[in-house]
């Protein structure tokens, strides 16, 4: 069996708000609209892929 990677919609969710967040205040000289946009997505990104979830032991 193949192993799944570790990646949940938990993280993503999180990753998207905290991602918004973190570009909004990075971008407010230039355009925060365009920052925050931008962070969301990396933040989503990342944790979507980085996040393990919960722990479940097969």
């Amino acid at each position: 069996m193949t192993r799944k990677p570790n990646r949940n919609g938990r993280g993503l969710f999180i990753g998207a708000v905290l991602g918004a967040v973190v570009g909004f205040f990075l971008a407010r000289a230039g355009n925060p609209l365009f920052g925050a946009l931008l962070g969301a997505v990396v933040g989503a990104a990342l944790l979507y892929r980085v996040n393990p979830g919960p722990w479940k032991r097969d």
